[in-house]
């Protein structure tokens, strides 16, 4: 039997190989991330005889970089385990005295980890879970970005319009966007009249705006205190990133709709739950995978990082712990916005929510309660695949 260990890069992968004994076959066999390198690391195999049923690979799940490598070989139907760095870090410091790392001992030390098969293998999510996970993890992104451009739109305003952001209650809505398109500073608003803009402001919200905030915009345009130096390049820089918010909303929409197509055809339970929708539903599934990779829920408890941290030194113990925060922080967003709206929303948690409350606990404590409560009922009914009943 063999026993092949594969150092994971960016651009080019180490790969090391051992027998049954424990004998190194061969060692810092570099292939570089493409077609070409896998095809190498294959006659490299066959020249030892490392047929498919006498080899066992081994890589760490480091970052994405292993995705493309263990793709390609999975492809070729080699028998592939894939462990996390955590578990090689452990043998590097029970089995290398001087604590070395270098590419070569770490191909070496996975292979001779595979070869012992003293290791957890990482249970690897299938298609659909993946796909959830890429897709709510880049909604997330388009969703970070929007907030970043709102930021950066402000704090132009706060310079060239200063007065505008008391007109409108949301300065991000449908209309006050069309509005700081046409007209980016109070310059621009100088040769438009009164009834124009109420005209244009009726359209834009359906009617929903007046006059009066027609006029007051009028009027404030004309006595503001912004800058008038460099304000071309202001406003230039306000049109350009409200078309660029207005662009990446149109790709959250999108987004949301494959989300949405996904979950349509795994038709899971979960979306029963209150205060998960799909969305929600896919960011917990996506980050859960499959939810037999966890024999307890106190272990989604934990891969949330909702779970409280310990505190002892000595005879003390802290009584304060808070939450580890070690796990996926998208798995940890979307129970705790599920959680808010559970409880206040389901008879059962409702009345967990508000008996932490009696108990004198914070409302972050309270929903953090109800959020591990969560994870209990999720775990049930995807583990019997179930909807939730309410009480």
């Amino acid at each position: 039997m063999f026993y092949l260990g594969i150092d994971i890069g960016k651009n080019t992968h180490v790969a090391s190989m051992l027998n049954s004994d424990g004998k190194v076959v061969f060692k810092a066999f570099s292939f570089s991330n493409t077609v070409e390198g896998g095809e190498s690391l294959l006659r490299q195999l066959e020249e030892f005889g490392a047929v498919h049923d006498e080899l066992e690979i081994g890589m760490e799940a480091t970052g994405h970089y292993w995705l493309s490598v263990y793709s390609y070989l999975h492809d070729k139907s080699y028998k592939i385990h894939v462990i996390n760095p955590i578990q090689t870090d452990g043998w590097r410091k029970g089995v290398e005295i001087r604590k070395r790392k270098t590419d070569i001992i770490d191909s070496q030390l996975i292979a001779d980890l595979i070869r012992y098969g003293d290791f957890i293998e990482t249970q690897l999510s299938d298609e659909s879970y993946l796909t959830l996970k890429n897709l709510t993890r880049f909604r997330s992104y388009l969703i970070d970005s929007i907030g970043d451009l709102k930021r950066k739109v402000v704090c132009v305003l706060d310079q060239v319009f200063p007065e505008y952001q008391s007109v409108f209650s949301d300065i991000f809505g449908k209309t006050s966007k069309e509005i700081l398109l046409q007209f980016s500073s109070p310059a621009d608003f100088e040769n438009v009249s009164v009834d124009t803009l109420a005209r244009l402001l009726a359209d834009l919200s359906r009617k929903k705006i007046n006059a009066d905030t027609a006029r007051n915009l009028s009027e404030l345009a004309a006595n503001s205190f912004g800058v008038t130096f460099c304000r071309d390049s202001f406003t230039f820089q306000l049109r350009m990133m409200i078309e660029q918010m207005k662009f990446i909303e149109s790709q959250v929409k999108d987004t949301e709709n494959e989300i949405k197509r996904v979950m349509d055809d795994l038709d899971s339970p979960i979306t029963t739950i209150p205060g998960i929708g799909k969305i929600t539903g896919a960011v917990i599934l996506g980050e859960l995978g499959d939810i037999s990779r966890f024999d307890s829920p106190s272990k989604i408890v934990a891969y949330a990082g909702i779970d409280a941290s310990v505190s002892q030194s000595g005879e003390f113990a802290s009584t304060n712990n808070r939450m580890s925060k070690r796990g996926s922080p998208y798995l940890r967003k979307a129970l705790f916005q599920a959680a808010t709206v559970a409880a206040f929303n389901d008879t059962e948690l409702s009345a967990f929510y508000k008996k932490k409350i009696a108990e004198g606990k914070h409302h972050k404590t309270a929903i953090g309660a109800v959020e591990r409560k969560l994870c209990y009922i999720i775990f049930a009914i995807l583990k019997d695949n179930r909807p939730y009943i309410k009480r």
